[in-house]
């Protein structure tokens, strides 16, 4: 019987927890406190003009494609 008194106990305290960091704006995650879910951080938009990666950069292409023709075999 003290088992299941020290659960309800301890269940009781979670979820005032959860309840206390969503009011605090710390997210809660999990549903509880009635929050709205947080918002993914936006991602900054490259530069206009410039490549989004490196297999997109033709100086790159040019400079890996020179590597891998040398003579003696090596990649570096």
């Amino acid at each position: 019987m003290v088992f299941v008194v020290m659960l309800v106990i301890a269940v009781i305290a979670v979820v005032l927890v959860m309840r206390a960091a969503a009011a605090q704006g710390g997210g809660g995650g999990g549903g509880f406190g009635g929050g709205s879910r947080p918002r993914a951080p936006r991602r900054p938009r490259p530069p206009q003009g410039r490549p989004l990666a490196p297999d997109d950069d033709p100086d790159f292409l040019r400079e890996l494609e020179r590597r891998t023709r040398r003579d003696d075999g090596s990649m570096s």
